[in-house]
């Protein structure tokens, strides 16, 4: 089933749409669903259809983040950093859970990267996570310093050619040129997802509503997935992790940003599992799809 829920955004004269699909069925006896959030930010949930294999045992609902996606896009606001705000995300993922009248009643939380980042300020929000029983975080790291140590680590693993011309792109905000879009692609191919033949459908699908909501991409993350400087640079979830109560999964790939980038969840989070799965990049649920699944559930149904 496909819906949309109306969004009231303060500073916008008509309501917003936030497009979801629901797998399965939410009013299954004794189930509890699973609410998937995306990746980007200003990107879709197609990347993530592979969790529907969950279904029907768990009922799943995908949705597009405001700017992304099938829900409503604001090019107007492109570049506006006191809009795009987490919180704007957060209280949009209250909305959906209202409409879908799911506030009182458990439910799960998975997030995928820029995903991830905000099922953690959710479920870290004590007022908000009052119905939260499980949680997943997929491929994320705790604060934009981590993340960008990581980065660093990983471009020093490129041929010395890529490098160059990565940085001589940065260097002259020039990341459209044919050049810093094939050395990018050489990035990707060995830390966005290893699955063969490239580019599989889930990649494409990101990429092309990554395009789609690139506005939403520039502002919050930045003018490319190498350079974190949007309105999230300054961003930790650190401080607020030790108010997660819930059984929490994390789960990444050894071929991903490295493992100390994760190192805080698991620390600081009291019921945290981790799960690093072998040849599998930042599209872990792609790159290893059954073993990601089987952990998923496993974790999900215990």
């Amino acid at each position: 089933m496909e819906g949309k829920a109306e969004f009231h955004v303060p500073g916008i004269s008509a309501p917003c749409q936030t497009w979801y699909k629901i797998v399965g069925d939410l009013d299954s006896p004794g189930s509890t669903p699973l609410i998937i959030l995306h990746g980007g930010p200003g990107a879709s949930h197609d990347y993530l259809l592979p969790l529907a294999d969950l279904a029907p045992d768990i009922p799943l609902v995908f949705y597009d983040q405001i700017g992304g996606g099938r829900s409503t896009h604001l090019p107007e606001r492109a570049g506006d950093e006191a809009f795009w705000t987490l919180d704007l995300f957060v209280r949009e993922l209250e909305n959906l859970l209202a409409h879908l009248n799911l506030r009182g009643r458990p439910v799960d939380l998975f997030g995928h990267s820029f995903g991830g980042v905000l099922v953690t300020k959710w479920a870290s929000t004590p007022s908000l996570a009052t119905n939260l029983r499980r949680l997943v975080i997929a491929n994320i790291s705790a604060s934009m310093d981590l993340h960008r140590a990581g980065l660093a680590k990983l471009r020093k693993g490129l041929p010395e050619d890529v490098q160059a011309t990565l940085d001589r792109g940065e260097a002259e905000n020039d990341f459209a040129s044919a050049e810093y879009q094939a050395a990018l692609e050489v990035f990707m191919k060995r830390h966005l997802s290893l699955a063969q033949p490239w580019p599989s459908q889930e990649v494409q699908d990101l990429l092309r509503w990554s395009v789609e909501g690139w506005d939403v991409y520039t502002t919050i993350f930045g003018p490319s997935t190498l350079l974190p400087r949007g309105s999230i640079r300054d961003w930790t979830a650190i401080p607020s992790l030790p108010n997660i109560k819930v059984p929490t999964l994390l789960i990444d790939g050894t071929e991903d940003t490295p493992s100390e980038v994760m190192q805080p969840f698991f620390d600081l989070i009291e019921k945290a599992k981790w799960i690093t799965l072998d040849n599998a990049a930042h599209m872990a649920h792609v790159d290893q799809r059954e073993k990601f699944i089987k952990q998923l559930r496993l974790f999900l149904t215990a």
